[in-house]
This record gives structure tokens, C-alpha cells and sequence, in this order.
């Protein structure tokens, strides 16, 4: 990348900012920090998940020093994109000043998977790959695809 070519400012956005979006912002951070500048938010943040630290660490990837945070605490922020990753960040999602483009990926919260423990950190395995495919192809799957 060109020193002189600004990165894109993308936020990734769901309801808690404890899982989904924190696996984003390390996958983000991690593949494309060359490019983006990446944060994440929730519109009720409740904490960085445990579990989502743990699978990230599987993939190489340490999202532990990750918080939680508030949609409104990047109000002064003009992202390019702003990505919802659940239905309810979605119909909650403010409109954005400036030149934001929203874009909605919703993926399965493994926040609510139940059964055994190992059961529980398959369904995280399963979110952390899915949301790793989508990050990988960015940000070209982007363009044009904003709601």
C-alpha cells in the first residue's frame, strides 16, 4: 500500500459488541489493518465475550486487550462504512453524518448457542470462520451493496 492513500474507516456494529463484531474488528485488525482502520460497537455493549477471545486466539489472532463500546463514543468519527451484523443493529442503526454507507451481513450469534461447552465453542468456531470468509473479500464486497 501507498503511504500516501488514506485507509477506509469502517465500523463494524451489533447489538452487545461482545462477540460478532469484537471476531470483526480482529479479523480486520489482523488482514486488513494495511487498509482499514477498524472499529466496533454495540448499541447495548455488555463485554468482550471469553469465548470469542478464546477462538480468536485458535486462529493466531488476540483480540483480549478488544473493549466494548458504545456506538455513541464514535460520534465525531466519519466512517466510510458502517457494517451491522445483526438484525437488531440493523432497525437500530442511527443515520450516520457524512459519507457513511450502511451495510447489513447479519451472522449467527454464538452469544446464545447452547449445550455442551464444546458444542457451544463449535457454533464460535463456526461464526469466526464465516465472518473471517466475509473480511477476507473486503472491501470489495462492499461496494455497491449498502441498504
Amino acid at each position: 500500500m501507498c503511504s500516501d492513500k488514506k485507509k477506509i474507516k469502517v465500523l463494524f456494529l451489533c447489538t452487545g459488541n461482545s462477540c460478532r463484531s469484537q471476531i470483526a474488528e480482529g479479523w480486520a485488525r489482523h488482514l486488513k489493518g494495511n487498509i482499514i482502520d477498524v472499529y466496533s460497537a454495540g448499541i447495548r455493549p455488555i463485554g468482550v465475550s471469553p469465548r470469542a477471545i478464546k477462538v480468536m486466539a485458535e486462529a493466531g489472532v488476540d483480540i483480549s486487550a478488544q473493549i466494548s463500546q458504545r456506538l455513541d463514543e464514535y460520534s465525531e468519527i466519519d466512517f466510510d462504512y458502517v457494517i451491522t451484523l445483526c438484525d437488531n443493529a440493523a432497525e437500530n442503526c442511527p443515520v450516520f453524518a457524512g459519507q457513511a454507507k450502511v451495510f447489513h451481513k447479519p451472522f449467527e450469534d454464538p452469544y446464545f448457542a447452547s449445550g455442551s461447552e464444546e458444542g457451544i465453542m463449535e457454533t464460535f468456531r463456526k461464526v469466526r470462520n464465516n465472518i473471517r470468509k466475509f473480511i477476507e473479500m473486503m472491501p470489495d464486497n462492499l461496494k455497491g451493496s449498502e441498504y
